[in-house]
């Protein structure tokens, strides 16, 4: 039985502690946060047995009696669920630890930040985990398949979209909107599960050109970003994030060769929320799509089901750190096309660029503004 900790106990940590509930070979056995009063009380909800204040704590637990020499940690996963400036610390505690950090989105707030968690993934032998649950429903699962085996065609066009409503109460949360803590807007900490499936459905993106802008929220990062993206396949992809939308929906359309793939849900989808329409002359294909949709729901659930899968065939967790860092990537690119005016190709930020260390790179355009 593997053991889990949850750092952080606000309201994705929900997810987390049901996920871990509903998956078997594994159990929470300990919730961290700062406030007592918090965790305590997320523990008595979720049948957590131990609460601690930090996650040395946690990590200073005795091995479960009957663990396999491989699994002797005291902890095998730690659920990372902190607002986001804490995670790459938190992530690469874990792994001197010898826990597998699962962290939530976004993993880092910079392309630098997420190169420590790569140096110390190299040091500790210990990966880490992006959580980017949109990938695991079995719809996705199975477009992916069906794309891979040339069945579709060529990828040739593509949309992602977030458009979700946050007011101002919302940013009443002191680090929610910033640059230091939160990392960027919805480009960081909304959008990213949208682009992050279209990007494992498409591979590789090769240049970005975008806008940001602050249209209507107290924030020191945009509450809009619309990108033109290019993939090293040829196709070309709308990506927009909004947190200005008061009605709210994700969407993510697919144009082929042989078949048009949509997606429309808000914060998580099944089955139902795809259409597959065949282009003229590939009516079979209908039949392949509901053969490989499946009825798994996309989230945390079938993330960690996944990620155990592939400890117990020895094989690396989805999604890898690989993954991820492109994921990440974009976000960066991004902003370094919105902020300098200029498209932005793959693998351009490096050390020394100025959107490596952060994502406001060489200053927000309405800072000077406002400054």
């Amino acid at each position: 039985m593997f053991r889990s900790v949850i750092v952080g106990t606000g309201a994705i940590a929900n997810a987390h502690a049901e996920a871990i509930a509903a998956t078997p070979g594994i159990e929470l056995v300990g919730v961290v946060d700062l406030s007592a009063e918090r965790a305590q009380e997320f523990a008595a909800r979720h049948g957590s047995p131990a609460v601690f204040g930090s996650l040395a704590e946690a990590l200073a637990l005795a091995p479960a009696p009957d663990a396999a020499p491989i699994d002797a940690a005291p902890i095998n996963y730690v659920h990372i669920c902190t607002p986001p400036g804490s995670h790459v610390d938190l992530a690469i505690e874990a792994q001197r630890g010898g826990a597998v950090p699962i962290v939530e989105k976004p993993p880092a707030l910079s392309l630098e930040d997420f190169d420590r968690l790569l140096a110390s993934e190299d040091e500790t032998g210990v990966p880490v985990v992006g959580l980017f649950q949109h990938r695991f429903g079995s719809a996705a699962v199975g477009l992916r398949g069906l794309l891979a085996e040339g069945a579709l065609g060529r990828p040739l066009v593509a949309v992602a979209e977030t458009l979700w409503y946050r007011d101002d109460d919302y940013f009443a949360v002191p680090w929610r909107g910033t640059w230091g803590v939160e990392g960027g807007g919805p480009t960081m900490g909304h959008g990213i599960h949208q682009f992050d499936l279209l990007l494992s459905i498409l591979g590789p993106w090769a240049s970005v050109r975008a806008v940001a802008v602050r249209q209507n929220r107290p924030t020191e990062t945009e509450d809009v970003s619309s990108a033109i993206v290019t993939f090293e396949n040829g196709a070309v992809a709308t990506i927009l994030n909004s947190i200005v939308s008061p009605r709210e929906t994700s969407r993510l359309r697919f144009d082929f060769e042989h078949a048009t793939a949509e997606l429309e849900h808000l914060y998580g989808y099944d089955s139902t929320h795809w259409t597959f329409t065949p282009a003229r002359g590939s009516e079979e294909l209908a039949e392949a799509w509901t053969a490989r949709a499946g009825s798994t729901p996309s989230g945390h659930t079938a993330q960690l089901a996944a990620v155990l899968a592939a400890r117990e065939s020895g094989e690396r967790p989805p999604v890898t750190t690989a993954d991820a860092r492109r994921t990440l990537e974009l976000s960066a690119a991004i902003y370094a096309s919105a902020f300098t005016d200029r498209t932005i190709a793959a693998g351009e930020i490096v050390p020394g660029h100025p959107f490596y260390a952060s994502m406001q790179g060489t200053g927000a355009p309405w800072a000077a503004v406002t400054a």
